[in-house]
């Protein structure tokens, strides 16, 4: 069983961040579950251009507001607390946030934490 706390992992190498986002990764493949779970917070005002080519994400909107639009269609959603989407399609998408947006995300296959994030997206050799 793998109990762990976010507070463990705060200032560890599974506790990241970039440009106006940060990323606690709860779980990761060294873990054997098959899927990495990750409490992501983005701050207001924040404009992410994301496409996963090699991973699965669905994310539970815990606390903020956002518009996700896929880039494909045009289409967008508003997004805030109780609701989820789920990139099925490796979907090419954005993320405009309005106020600081917490999120619960999980991606399959599980990322190993040591990815670069390039071009929108997660790049590893062995993906």
């Amino acid at each position: 069983m793998i109990v762990r706390t976010l507070s463990e992992i705060k200032g560890t190498a599974r506790d990241v961040a970039g440009d106006g986002w940060s990323s606690s990764r709860l779980l990761l493949r060294e873990d054997g579950v098959g899927y990495s779970l990750h409490d992501t917070t983005v701050a207001a005002g924040g404009h992410l251009d994301l496409e996963y080519r090699h991973h699965y994400e669905s994310c539970y909107v815990i606390e903020g507001e956002a518009t996700i639009t896929e880039l494909a269609t045009g289409r967008s959603w508003d997004l805030g607390p109780g609701t989820i989407y789920a990139l099925d399609q490796h979907d090419h998408h954005t993320l405009d946030v309005r106020s600081d947006l917490r999120l619960i995300c999980v991606f399959n296959p599980a990322l190993r934490g040591t990815e670069r994030h390039v071009g929108g997206g997660y790049e590893s050799s062995d993906d």
